[in-house]
């Protein structure tokens, strides 16, 4: 019986958490049937299926109840819960609001003909037309602005009140009968009885379509503000996924996820179709599958690499200082902790990778760095590698230099450092595919690609082509973006090479090891 691997462990952990998943998910869409009556059973009310009304009220109080405390908005005599609809209206900004304060948003579901205070059959929900943000940094052209404008707006770190430019919410169409004993948490605090013992319409403002990115700061001036109302049913799963999504984000919020983080999360839910983001889940937990294979045989492939013949030193070079200033740019861009963090990472590992290609120990007694020597075949490796470099250096100066300064001249920037960083990226982007082409060509110089660490190479192709569905989804720079697709050419033309050469049997493979001398060794189990 072989070994119990890491690999397997992952393996079996990686089926247990889909099998759980696909669990969870199926009990959200679909509740067990009751049938033990009106004493163990919640019916829905009678009023869903006659005609309702809906008005919209606001104040500065969010648990004003009556009408003295709240202005009138706007209302529909003729509502229907399963016909959708998106207006536009204006509403008038209080006093109060406009120096920093908070406007609530007030909805009332009631039986036509009724009024919305006072009434045992209103549903009624609340949600926050204003939220608290850092005011978004601004950008100005560097050389045609004056000194004045060139000072980069000092805003306070401290929040204030921005509008939200729409309020949507939504009505549980489906008449579900739940057990009383059994009801779904994420939706319980919705639920409202009647003294009959049944619930009203179950009326959710929907607190997923706040986002940072779509909010405006208000000021004093900001007396009347224009907000788009839509409304449209929703399912008993979907109800059910939205709140606990606006659960979790709270819990995000509270470890200290900015504004931006969670507006990535909400457009996932938001913005994309149901059956896109089914999808985005499935292909998400492959990700982190690939991810961490590709993690342990790229480690594992260093962590015994003791010569760098077949293997590009400038490469290696190269994606150590791409991913720090990729990692910079990001952070100056305040890009989501989604693409941030895995990029940190990447760098930390990527300055690991040098120590190894360049043989580099450092002696802390006499606080000094040492480089190993490199043998006649790594030598030639380099001599392939300098060779390629100088053809590409004809191409990446140009390049980079036309970029750097259209970016100047052309678009709008927060400043210096960041127009410094931008251009230094944006050169990365452009000429980081030239600077993928020297492992290709010292893969062509010597006819073979034995030398590289295919396992960890194409758990990241598979990767590389999962990160194209991300790349229209998670919110991210759009050079950052392109990068994505940029990397698939390259994956292609290793997987030509992989087909096109033969197998060199006196090279090393990814585990130190060539095919002789596997030959000249008793058979052992595999343990990957």
């Amino acid at each position: 019986m072989g070994k119990i691997n890491l690999t397997t462990i992952a393996l079996v952990l990686f089926g247990l958490y889909v099998l759980n998943s696909l669990y969870v998910l199926y009990h959200f869409f679909y509740l067990p049937a009751c049938t033990g009556g009106p004493k163990l059973c919640l019916y829905p009310h009678q009023t869903i299926d006659g005609p309702l009304e809906v008005a919209l009220y606001t104040s500065t109080k969010k648990d004003a109840i009556n009408s003295n405390s709240m202005e009138f908005v706007w209302k529909d005599d003729n509502f229907s819960v399963l016909e959708p609809f998106s207006l536009s209206i204006n509403v008038s900004i209080p006093r109060k609001t406009r120096k920093n304060g908070t406007l609530f948003a007030h909805l009332f579901i009631y039986p036509h003909g009724m009024t919305p205070f006072d009434n045992y059959f209103t549903s009624h929900a609340v949600d926050e037309l204003t939220i608290y943000a850092v005011p978004k940094d601004e950008s100005v052209n560097l050389l045609s602005s004056t000194k004045n404008e060139k000072k980069a707006p000092s805003h306070s770190e401290l929040p204030v009140s921005h509008w939200r430019k729409k309020l949507s919410f939504h009505i549980l169409s489906e008449k579900v009968v739940f057990e009383r004993f059994a009801i779904p948490a994420e939706i319980y605090s919705f639920l409202r009885v009647t003294a009959d013992e049944q619930y009203l319409p179950v009326l959710y403002a929907d607190q997923l379509q706040v986002k940072y990115r779509h909010t405006k700061q208000l000021n004093k001036t900001s007396v009347e503000m224009p907000l788009i109302v839509e409304y449209s049913p929703i399912s008993l799963g979907r109800l059910r996924m939205w709140s606990s999504v606006h659960q979790s984000l709270a819990t995000m919020k509270s470890l200290g996820f900015s504004d931006k983080d969670l507006d990535d999360i909400r457009g996932l839910f938001t913005e994309v179709n149901m059956y896109l983001l089914a999808l985005t889940f499935a292909i998400s937990i492959f990700h982190i599958l690939f991810d961490f294979l590709a993690f342990k045989n790229d480690i594992n492939f260093w962590r015994k690499t003791d010569s760098m013949v077949g293997l590009s030193s400038r490469t290696v070079v190269w994606r150590c200082v791409s991913s720090f200033i990729i990692f910079l740019y990001l952070l100056d861009e305040k890009a989501s902790l989604l693409v941030s963090i895995p990029s940190g990472i990447g760098t930390l590992i990527e300055a690991w990778k040098l120590t190894k290609a360049f043989k580099i120990e450092i002696d802390l007694r006499q606080m000094r760095i040492k480089f190993g020597e490199r043998s006649s075949k790594e030598k030639e490796t380099d001599s392939f590698d300098d060779e390629a470099l100088y053809y590409l250096k004809y191409l990446i100066y140009p390049l980079v230099a036309a970029s750097a300064v259209y970016s100047l001249i052309y678009h709008p920037q927060k400043s210096w450092y960041s127009w410094f960083i931008k251009s230094l990226v944006n050169g990365i982007y452009v000429v980081g595919f030239l600077f993928m082409l020297p492992q290709l060509f010292v893969n062509y110089r010597l006819k073979s690609v034995a030398h590289l660490p295919w396992k960890a190479l194409m758990y990241k192709a598979f990767n590389t082509f999962i990160d194209d569905v991300f790349a229209f989804i998670i919110t991210m720079p759009t050079s950052h973006r392109l990068a994505c697709f940029r990397d698939d050419i390259v994956f292609v033309v290793y997987i030509y090479q992989r087909w096109l050469y033969p197998v060199d049997k006196t090279r090393v493979n990814e585990y130190g090891m060539s095919y002789e001398d596997e030959q000249n060794q008793p058979k052992k189990q595999h343990t990957d």
